[in-house]
């Protein structure tokens, strides 16, 4: 009876964990019975005493299963199964939560390792406090929804925390207008960044798609001169920046928009006010500390 207990147990993590699999969109036909035989026999070969091996021939030292034992350990396992279900949602959840602390983990990993492009590039903007003692960091894209929708987050928190310092990362990736848009934005930076961040107020809050045209617009509309600004988009040094942005975004393994990063991690989507503030708040806390 103990034997049987210790084998169902054992399996039914792994029984479990496929199951997981299959939710989460990779399709099994069938427990695999091999990989399911194969652990029972470690678990058999495990839970029994082991004489001296004086005594065992070499060819019956694995535990052999036969097809009635296979039969029941499978009847069984689908069983409880059934009848507790919550266990491959259990499953699921906890190796979701193991995936996220194991990418939190790593994506902490390249902060540290990249803070200097993180949040002192030369390329960057820097809006807020340029000395306070929390940095935020954003990569955006100007035709992204969420981004323009998280942007009033962003002024409010600017305006609440004196001590915000916030680092805008120019992440174009929902096609050819973005790209188009940000290399003038780039531009904007370089030849007056006394203008970027009215320049960039109305080309965030622009309806509809944008694109090279409508950034020369916006830029024209605080002052600019859009002929100037075409040949400056088109430098080594504008494209430079948006490679390096995009590099970092590999390293972090930001697919999408808004992003968001402080020295304590990446939170990816617009998250809204509170969160922000409450990572903000988080930073700030594990700054007061030695370890942090």
């Amino acid at each position: 009876m103990n034997f049987r207990i210790t084998t169902l147990f054992a399996v039914l993590i792994a029984i479990a964990f496929a199951a997981a699999g299959y939710s989460i969109g990779t399709r099994h036909d069938a427990v695999d019975r091999v990989a399911v035989e194969t652990m029972v026999k470690d678990v058999v070969a495990k839970s029994q005493p082991a004489p001296p091996a004086t005594m065992i021939p070499a060819s019956s030292q694995v535990a052999t299963l036969t097809d009635g034992q296979r039969h029941d350990v499978e009847a069984t396992i689908r069983n409880y199964l059934i009848a507790n279900p919550d266990i491959v949602q259990d499953a699921i959840n906890a190796l979701q939560a193991k995936q996220d602390a194991a990418a939190q983990a790593a994506q902490v990993s390249v902060i540290k390792n990249n803070s200097d492009e993180l949040f002192d590039s030369k390329n960057e903007v820097v809006l807020g406090n340029p000395k306070g003692d929390v940095t935020l960091v954003e990569f955006f894209d100007y035709n992204c929804t969420y981004c323009r929708h998280a942007h009033p987050d962003m002024t409010k928190l600017l305006a609440d925390d004196p001590n915000l310092r916030l680092v805008l990362k120019e992440f174009p990736i929902l096609g050819d207008g973005s790209v188009e848009a940000a290399q003038i934005a780039v531009a904007v930076l370089l030849t007056a960044p006394d203008k970027y961040l009215a320049f960039h107020d109305e080309l965030i809050t622009t309806p509809g798609a944008v694109d090279g045209k409508v950034a020369l617009a916006v830029a024209q509309d605080v002052g600019l001169d859009p002929d100037k600004l075409k040949v400056v988009a088109a430098s080594d040094e504008a494209k430079a920046n948006i490679d390096e942005v995009r590099d970092l975004a590999q390293k972090l393994d930001l697919t999408g928009t808004p992003s968001y990063a402080t020295k304590l991690g990446v939170v990816v989507g617009a998250v809204g006010y509170d969160q922000l503030a409450s990572d903000i708040k988080a930073v700030r806390d594990c700054n007061k500390t030695a370890t942090c």
